[in-house]
């Protein structure tokens, strides 16, 4: 069974499990709709990829971890829409929570499905007791104060904001999570895989801020221009398209090189390649190169302008 084959199914036998006649059914319905169909699934792929490349035995605490660390990637998504923060009206191609099931539910939905996310997680976690509380904390330490997506998303609410910091809490502490996550489930040491997602967190928030400049809502699935029309941190804003494109690369090159010894190395970095490629592909990077070098070329030198009429 392939990885996303196999992420989806038990991302469906957790939502099922909470399906209860005693639930109230247009919750169950939000929190569907929040998951499902799904964007790439990325968090928990790494996930599942590090433990097997840790020797996995025990996948269905593996399983457990990767749902839980997708299910509070989509409770965020679900509260960053909302109208407090984006004000979106899609993501993933369809209409976000609370334009379909009004923002109470939207709301609530969020809450459950972070609530979902540890219940997941402590419901198989007690085969592993050992474990179990190691797990819990990288979860908390990737969801919750001071460092993770839940402050990163505070960071948008004050008026001075380190990029990087910002980053590094926004996107990095959930890959980061599932990285050490994926080790821990596997019985593994965590601390050799920490690299892989500090880098692989800040490379994703930076095609992120590329990506929201340089497509259109109907390729990002969501709005385009966020960043600036909410006046966002941004790497395209601090180091333009092209420096922001060079700084991905760098981030890319630094998650391959941080792939510690293992018999997965060469499979787990042509993953990180592939993910860098469907990302920013490397032909975006030369034509947006190509472009900059023409508007250079093109631009009237300082002679020109001194010798031209007055």
């Amino acid at each position: 069974m392939d990885m996303l084959t196999r992420i989806q199914q038990a991302l469906n036998k957790e939502l099922t499990l909470a399906h209860r006649p005693s639930a109230p059914p247009r919750l169950l319905a939000a929190m569907r709709h929040a998951v499902f169909p799904g964007g790439a699934r990325i968090r928990p792929q790494l996930c599942l990829a590090v433990a097997r490349a840790c020797g996995e035995d025990a996948p269905a605490l593996t399983d457990a971890a990767a749902v839980a660390i997708e299910l509070l990637h989509c409770a965020s998504l679900v509260h960053d829409d909302m109208p407090c923060f984006d004000d979106a009206d899609t993501r993933r191609g369809k209409p976000t929570v609370h334009k379909v099931f009004g923002e109470p539910l939207a709301l609530l939905a969020g809450d459950a499905l972070i609530i979902l996310a540890y219940e997941t997680l402590a419901r198989t976690g007690v085969q592993h007791p050992q474990r179990l509380a190691a797990l819990l904390m990288t979860l908390c330490e990737g969801t919750g104060a001071p460092d993770g997506i839940v402050a990163g998303q505070a960071w948008e609410c004050e008026s001075r904001v380190d990029l990087g910091q910002y980053q590094r809490a926004k996107t990095g502490a959930l890959f980061v999570a599932s990285t050490c996550a994926g080790a821990q489930a596997a019985g593994a040491d965590p601390s050799g895989w920490r690299g892989l997602g500090e880098c692989l967190g800040e490379a994703y928030q930076v095609a992120d801020d590329i990506r929201d400049v340089m497509l259109q809502a109907d390729q990002l699935g969501k709005p385009a221009g966020q960043d600036a029309h909410h006046h966002r941190p941004s790497a395209a804003a601090d180091l333009g398209l092209l420096g922001a494109m060079a700084y991905f690369r760098r981030l890319m090159q630094a998650a391959i090189d941080s792939v510690p010894e293992c018999p997965a190395r060469s499979a787990m970095r042509h993953l990180v390649l592939q993910e860098s490629e469907r990302l920013i592909p490397q032909s975006a990077c030369d034509r947006v190169e190509r472009e900059h070098q023409a508007a250079h070329l093109a631009r009237p030198s300082v002679v020109t302008c001194i010798a031209g009429p007055a």
